[in-house]
């Protein structure tokens, strides 16, 4: 354990709980601790079960029989992953932010982060055992759903437009910089080794964002700016009895709204639905935003920006595209689902054109 932090799930123990859930639970006292399930994505997750010495006492502080949680990962991508201070954003949002938007997110139960290292504990609400369901990657989110989640991301998005509420209410939301050649290294062994996999608008939006990485950044970056979820992906999404719910905080910072609309239309909807009915939810986040005080945005304006940001799935892209060999096939599944929704939105919204009447068509 360092600094009082669990690096690992045995280290998630029953006396640590105890302390930990003391600020939400008080008097709750963990007897054991079960590791039910887990897996190493970006960080380390697992569902645990907890007991506890009074059931009862528990259950009526609201204290959770099994759990989510997530610690940074224990291998060598380590390092690296503390560095991006996902853990630290994450940990804050759900401190600080969560009970108070009108957004369905996970119940927080522990949140806690360290400034100096960078390390984090999550201990979050188990959407298993809440009914919510999360998507495999072969279906998405439904376009009544996906709606009423455009009009409470409004709400946030008029909220946070104002950069003085962002500084008296999550000063430590933060614009993001261009990041650094992780994903272009990614990128670039993709294309070298699986180019018969991917199209012609993904290889040149690739090359795009490898070659002039700041102007693509800047362009993501213009226009008005808010607090933005920014990464609304389909594996970040769940539905609870209809309601769309926003998972994996670790990318909040202050970016354009429309990254979180055309994220969330592209990479979270099935792609016949979303060609369906794109344009109408766009108009309808539009008139929500303004309707909530925030930017005015012409629905053409909206719409130039929505085919811009859709060039942002292309780099987050950048693991899937590698295909490795030892994946998982629940991993494998969504990996080329999630691919196809990045490549089909390239062709549908001549992601290509857009990026060049503003000066960045690709290299001949």
């Amino acid at each position: 354990m360092e600094r009082g932090y669990p690096t690992t799930f045995d280290e998630l123990d029953a006396p640590w709980l105890t302390a930990a859930l003391a600020g939400r639970h008080p008097g709750v006292v963990v007897q054991a601790v079960e590791v039910i399930d887990r897996h190493d994505l970006t960080n380390a997750h697992a569902r645990l079960a907890l007991r506890y010495a009074d059931a009862e006492a528990a259950r009526s502080s609201g204290a959770p029989d099994t759990a989510f949680a997530k610690l940074a990962p224990t291998d060598e991508r380590r390092s690296a992953i503390l560095a991006t201070g996902m853990g630290q954003r994450e940990a804050l949002f759900y401190a600080t932010l969560a009970s108070s938007l009108d957004l369905r997110v996970p119940v927080p139960h522990v949140a806690r982060h360290d400034d100096e290292t960078g390390l984090f504990v999550l201990v979050l609400e188990d959407l298993v055992a809440a009914g919510c369901a999360v998507s495999d990657g072969t279906w998405g989110m439904p376009v009544d759903a996906v709606a009423a989640a455009l009009e409470e991301l409004a709400a946030v998005h008029a909220r946070f437009a104002d950069p003085a509420v962002r500084a008296a209410e999550a000063p430590w939301v933060a614009v993001l910089g261009p990041g650094g050649d992780y994903g272009k290294v990614m990128l670039r062994y993709g294309i070298e080794h699986h180019r018969d996999r991917l199209t012609d608008a993904f290889v040149d939006v690739a090359g795009v964002y490898c070659e002039r990485t700041a102007e693509l950044h800047a362009l993501w970056q213009a226009g008005p700016r808010t607090m933005i979820h920014g990464d609304p992906h389909l594996g970040n999404l769940f539905l609870d009895d209809g309601r769309l719910g926003f998972l994996d905080w670790g990318i909040v910072n202050a970016g354009s709204p429309l990254r979180d609309v055309g994220y969330l239309l592209t990479m979270g909807m099935d792609v016949e639905a979303r060609r369906a009915a794109e344009a109408d939810l766009l108009r309808l986040y539009v008139a929500a935003l303004a309707a909530h005080g925030g930017p005015t945005l012409s629905f053409d304006d909206a719409w130039a920006m929505h085919r811009v940001q859709a060039a942002y799935t292309v780099p987050a892209c950048c693991q899937v595209v590698t295909f490795p060999e030892g994946a998982s096939e629940a991993r494998r599944v969504f990996s080329e689902a999630f691919l196809a929704r990045c490549q089909a939105c390239l062709d549908d919204l001549e992601v290509l054109d857009a990026l060049a009447a503003r000066g960045l068509a690709p290299a001949a």
